[in-house]
């Protein structure tokens, strides 16, 4: 049987050969163009119309420093950029686009648009934002950066449980060990919720970043004077940007809008993460109950606050 990790390298290998194949498709304009991919990078870079130094240049492309600055020599030469000191660090040029430049960029962006969206045009709208979806989350998952890009809460559309009890149930097995178990009791909230719910009394709402889901939130009566907290999730590759504190705090505003008096959290005795958000945000333990549940000896927590 294969290592695991040695199939999903291939797999990555299998997809960087068949994207480089594609790719070519997208860069026929250059052909004809007197740029080089690079140099078409940092065009493009420019064109986002904020003023960069070149070390920052080098490093949002990763490219040489040392090749960069040849290549932007030859941008000043052609009268392509032009370059002033920084206000900030008198050593540093911040590299901006001359009229000429301008001038220059435009056409090739164009004909990148119309190449990349020809590709698009040969599939379906909907199979159109499921490729974007999918480089998107590759980007994600992959870029190593600190994500700061706004997070928006969303009602749930079209689709969206589905996403969410398959996500939460890979996470939990994958984490924790948990069985199909936890699968079907978040399946069976999930649709109790969507059948029939007080919108008045009760809510969801989806975590969205970069039209990816990142989280979710679900409030439902427990009685007439408290309401639960369920579905709370959030990606681990976001956590600590304070989206949990954010679907949090917007269950507690609801809560209090709706009537309630108390808001109460079901959680378990290992997730770390959890039980210091509760704790920032006001929760209490109410109750630690030892149990069987989801194919493992758990340690059943509940949280509450008064509201």
């Amino acid at each position: 049987m294969n290592d695991p990790a040695t199939v999903r390298a291939e797999a990555v290998r299998h997809f960087n050969r068949f994207y480089t194949q594609h790719i070519g498709v997208l860069h026929e304009h250059l052909q004809k163009s007197p740029f080089s991919l690079t140099e078409v990078r940092v065009m493009h870079e420019l064109s986002r119309g904020q003023h960069q130094t070149a070390a920052a240049l080098a490093r949002n492309l990763g490219i040489d420093s040392g090749y960069l600055s040849r290549l932007l020599a030859s941008f000043e030469r052609r009268n392509l950029i032009t370059r002033r000191p920084s206000e900030v660090d008198a050593r540093q040029s911040l590299v901006s686009f001359t009229d000429e430049g301008l001038a220059a960029w435009r056409p090739l962006d164009a004909a990148a648009v119309d190449e990349v969206s020809a590709v698009l045009a040969r599939i379906a709208p909907q199979s159109q934002d499921q490729l974007v979806g999918a480089m998107k989350l590759i980007e994600r998952l992959l870029d190593e950066r600190p994500r700061r890009s706004i997070v928006t809460l969303r009602a749930p559309r079209t689709g969206d449980y589905g996403l969410l009890i398959s996500r939460q149930a890979q996470l939990f097995a994958a984490s924790h060990g948990w069985d199909h178990t936890f699968e079907a009791l978040i399946a069976q909230q999930i649709g109790q919720f969507a059948q029939r719910h007080d919108a008045q009394r009760e809510n969801c709402w989806v975590a969205e970043q970069d039209g990816l889901i990142v989280g979710s939130a679900l409030v439902v009566a427990a009685s007439d004077a408290q309401a639960q907290v369920r579905m709370l999730y959030v990606e681990p590759d976001v956590r600590r940007l304070g989206i949990g504190t954010q679907l949090i705090d917007e269950s507690l505003r609801f809560a209090r809008r709706a009537g309630y008096r108390a808001l109460c959290i079901e959680s378990e005795s290992t997730l770390d993460n959890a039980r210091r958000l509760f704790t920032q945000t006001g929760f209490s333990l109410a109750s630690a109950t030892p149990e069987r549940r989801f194919g493992r000896d758990l340690v059943i927590e509940r949280w509450e606050r008064a509201l």
